[in-house]
C-alpha cells in the first residue's frame, strides 16, 4: 500500500533561494575528472584531477578527497594531488583467480580502516592502511555481476550495512556479522522497463539508500526517475517522481542527502544540459536551489558533495594555499 503525503498548490512559483556564499561543489565524473568548483564565481574551477570511472566520492575530516580512477581502484589525494593512499580490486586481497572485479562503493571509517564493496566477487571488505583485511561478509545477491551487483554502500551509525543492489534492483540492510535482515525490492509501479540511461529509459536500477533521521529509508530508484521513503514496514509514504518539479525532469536519480533544515539534496544523472545536476528541495516539493555545470562537467555526473558552513570556509582557505 502507498500512502502518499498531499500537498496544497502554491499559487505562486517560488524563487531560488541563493546559496551560502561560501558553499563548494566537489564533482566526479569519468574522463571529466574530480573537481571543486565555486558556484558563488560562475561555476570557477578551484581544483581539479583527473579520473577514469567514478562511483565513489568523500571529502575525508583531514580534506583528502576518496574517489575513484578507475572501476577496481580507490585512490585518496590530497588537495596537493598526491596519491596518499590506494586500494587495487584486481591485485589486493585476491586468492580466488577472479578477474572481473569493480568497486562501486567505499567509506573511510574514523579508525583509518576502509569499507570495500567488490561487485563480481560480491563481498564487503573492511581494510587497514596496508590492505589487511579486517572483515568480510559476503553479500546476498541472485546472480553476480562485476559492474552492477553494488551502487552505493553505507555503514550505519548501528553498524548495520544499507545496499543498493543495482542489478537486483533491491536494497538491502545487512546487520554487523553481514546478515541481511531487510529488504525492499525496488517497484515499478505497473510500467514496463525500457532499457537506457536517459529520461525515457525506466526501471528499478537504485544507486543510493540512507537512513532519515526519522528512521525511514530514503532510496534513489535510479533510472527510476524517482525517490521513495520507505519505513521499515515497507510502505512507500513519501514519493518524488519525475516530472513532480516545475520545469525540471529527473532522470537516473543518484545520490541524496538529508540536510540539517530536513531538505533533501539530490543527484540528477543522464537528464540532459536543460537539467541540474543537484537539485535541493523541502519535503513539500519546493525546489530551493539548483547546480547546472555542463562546463565542468556533463551528463554522467554521478557524484557530488555539497559544502557548506565552516567545513566550505575551511576547505576555501587551503585552496588559496595551493597553486
Amino acid at each position: 500500500m502507498i500512502r502518499f503525503l498531499f500537498v496544497l498548490p502554491l499559487l505562486f512559483t517560488s524563487p531560488l533561494q541563493a546559496a551560502p556564499p561560501e558553499r563548494l561543489i566537489i564533482g566526479a565524473e569519468a574522463g571529466k575528472g574530480v573537481a571543486i568548483v565555486d558556484p558563488a564565481d560562475k561555476n570557477k574551477v578551484l581544483w581539479h584531477h583527473p579520473i577514469k570511472q567514478v562511483h565513489i566520492l568523500h571529502l575525508l575530516p583531514d580534506d583528502t578527497i576518496l574517489t575513484q580512477d578507475g572501476w577496481p581502484l580507490v585512490v585518496e589525494f590530497d588537495l596537493g594531488k598526491n596519491t596518499v593512499w590506494s586500494y587495487d580490486a584486481i591485485t589486493q586481497n585476491r586468492d580466488d583467480g577472479l578477474s572481473k572485479v569493480e568497486i562501486h562503493a567505499a567509506q573511510r571509517f574514523p579508525d583509518g580502516t576502509t569499507m570495500i564493496a567488490e561487485s563480481g566477487s560480491s563481498r564487503i571488505l573492511e581494510v587497514k592502511a596496508d590492505g589487511t583485511i579486517v572483515k568480510e561478509f559476503p553479500l546476498a545477491v541472485s546472480s553476480p555481476s562485476a559492474h552492477s551487483d553494488t551502487r552505493q554502500v553505507h555503514r550505519l551509525e548501528n553498524g548495520h550495512y544499507l545496499v543498493a543492489h543495482e542489478a537486483d534492483q533491491t536494497v538491502k540492510e545487512y546487520n554487523a556479522d553481514g546478515k541481511a535482515i531487510w529488504e525492499f525490492p525496488v517497484p515499478l509501479f505497473g510500467k514496463e522497463p525500457k532499457k537506457g540511461h536517459g529520461p525515457d529509459a525506466f526501471g528499478g536500477k537504485c544507486f543510493s539508500a540512507i537512513k532519515a533521521e526519522n528512521g525511514n529509508y530514503l532510496i534513489t530508484t535510479g533510472n527510476g526517475h524517482s525517490v521513495l521513503e520507505v519505513t521499515p514496514e515497507k510502505e512507500i509514504v513519501w514519493k518524488l517522481e519525475q516530472n513532480d518539479l516545475e520545469g525540471i525532469t529527473l532522470a537516473w536519480v543518484t545520490t541524496i542527502e538529508e540536510r540539517e533544515n530536513g531538505n533533501l539534496m539530490i543527484g540528477n544523472c543522464h537528464a540532459g544540459p536543460d537539467n541540474p545536476q543537484i537539485i535541493e528541495i523541502t519535503r513539500d516539493k519546493e525546489v530551493v536551489w539548483t547546480f547546472h555545470d555542463f562546463d565542468t562537467f556533463g551528463n554522467s555526473l554521478a557524484n557530488t558533495l555539497v559544502i557548506d558552513g565552516d567545513r566550505a570556509k575551511a576547505l576555501r582557505a587551503k585552496l588559496a594555499s595551493h597553486p
